[in-house]
């Protein structure tokens, strides 16, 4: 009886599914869902496009800058001590500014300028003019004596005024540069002297109050030497953590609490390991402040977690027959592990690894703790020298009032998401190159 009954009741649930008013219902239920889908995906493409757009518009510009090339008159005088000789301390303190400036005032044909021009003229120049004709010299002491033409770095002001952010049809009260400015730029610019270079100084120049000599590099440094640190520190520490816990550990309540807390704390703020660093190395290890180290050390705690997860899963989907046969020929658990389980693991291990040092590249909050956030002009050449990182070094551009800064701020961020794709890109190459299917 029950038997008949169920074949009646699928007959009766075959004729709804046939009715043509369900099978109409059923797929608007199911465009709504692809229709669904499909609307939150443009949204996220949206803004991903409108952040990406934001960010280039903004920043492209970065990577060019607006030089002056003036006629430079070395005279022999201008390099002496007061014993008449010419020394690399001479050298170094020469006045570099007043020789640009004159340089200036000749090719804009002004024989004896007044003090309000003379004024206008240093708007005209960067203050890191005197860094670029001293390096000049010191590249090549026979120019000493003669007239030279050099490459010169424009103020901010002129450099914002050739890249269209300022409006030169703004009344000149309320304008940067004065109609006189104005009018020399012109000048400049008709007798190619002035242009827009590609802006290497924004890979090779360190800290900066001007935005024309503000540059990376001090932050590429020091990201450089904090992901060699990362990678030095958290990566074997980590493998070596996942593969005992994996491979060794008995499973017994100790492991489930480091299992635990490895799984917390690869969700704890970056925040709070900065506040972990400011305690340990600088408080009570008495490191230095605003050191590579110190930050390395930082981020590799907060990498740790997400290296130990990623090769944990990635040993875990070795197939068991892969250790048992190896067992089953006598190899120790040691060799199983060091000759077949890690090597069929590694494209996973990388591929956590990578991810890992990117999600250390880009934070800031650890690093703000400890002090990276320093004024740093010389490059450092150790992990110990003070330094600062990509993040960090966007992050002070950004909170820096000037004009210049803006353009810098969005240049670098075009930088950082360049090293942030290609690390995440070469983790789905070598995923892909090395990835093995069962």
């Amino acid at each position: 009886m029950a038997t008949t009954q169920d074949t009646l009741h699928a007959a009766a649930d075959g004729r709804k599914l046939n009715d043509p008013a369900m099978l109409k219902r059923r797929y608007a239920a199911e465009w709504r869902f692809k229709a669904y889908g499909l609307g939150a995906l443009g949204i996220a493409l949206f803004f991903l496009v409108v952040l990406f757009y934001s960010i280039i518009s903004q920043g492209w510009t970065a990577f060019l800058q607006t030089n002056i090339k003036l006629d430079v008159a070395l005279n022999e005088a201008d390099f002496q001590d007061a014993d008449g000789q010419i020394t690399e301390q001479s050298i170094r303190v020469a006045d570099y500014t007043k020789m640009a400036r004159d340089a200036l005032q000749s090719t804009l044909g002004l024989e004896s300028p007044t003090r309000p021009e003379k004024r206008d003229l240093r708007g005209l120049l960067s203050r890191g003019v005197d860094v670029q004709i001293r390096s000049k010299i010191e590249s090549d002491r026979s120019v000493i004596g003669q007239t030279v033409p050099v490459w010169v770095l424009a103020n901010g002001e002129v450099d914002a005024l050739i890249k269209g952010s300022i409006d030169r049809n703004t009344p000149e009260e309320r304008r940067q540069l004065n109609n006189k400015q104005l009018a020399w730029i012109d000048k400049l610019i008709a007798e190619g002297r002035l242009e827009k270079q590609f802006n290497t100084g924004l890979f090779t120049y360190g800290a900066s109050s001007q935005p024309e000599t503000a540059g990376l590099a001090v932050a590429l440094i020091g990201s450089f030497f904090m992901m060699l640190i990362v990678a030095l520190v958290a990566v074997p520490i980590g493998v070596a953590a996942a593969a005992y816990l994996e491979e060794f550990a008995p499973k017994n309540t100790f492991t489930d609490i480091i299992e635990v807390n490895i799984n917390n704390l690869a969700a704890v703020p970056s925040i709070v390991f900065g506040l972990l660093g400011l305690a340990v190395f600088i408080n009570f290890m008495g490191l230095p402040r605003s050191a590579s180290l110190v930050g390395g050390l930082v981020l590799s705690l907060m990498t740790l977690p997400t290296v130990i997860i990623a090769t944990r899963a990635a040993i875990r989907a070795v197939p068991p027959s892969i250790r048992e046969a190896a067992l089953g020929v006598g190899a120790s658990k040691m060799q199983t592990l060091f000759h077949h389980v890690l090597p069929l693991a590694l494209p996973g291990i990388l591929t956590g690894t990578i991810i890992g040092l990117v999600q250390a590249l880009g934070e800031t909050a650890p690093l703000l703790m400890i002090g990276l956030v320093a004024f740093v002009v010389d490059y450092p050449t150790t992990p110990l020298d003070p330094a600062t990182a990509l993040p960090v070094q966007i992050y002070m551009w950004a909170s820096s009032a000037e004009r210049g800064f803006v353009e810098r701020t969005m240049g670098a961020t075009i930088v950082l998401l360049m090293f942030l794709f290609v690390m995440n890109a070469a983790a789905v190459y070598l995923r892909r190159k090395f990835e093995r299917k069962w």
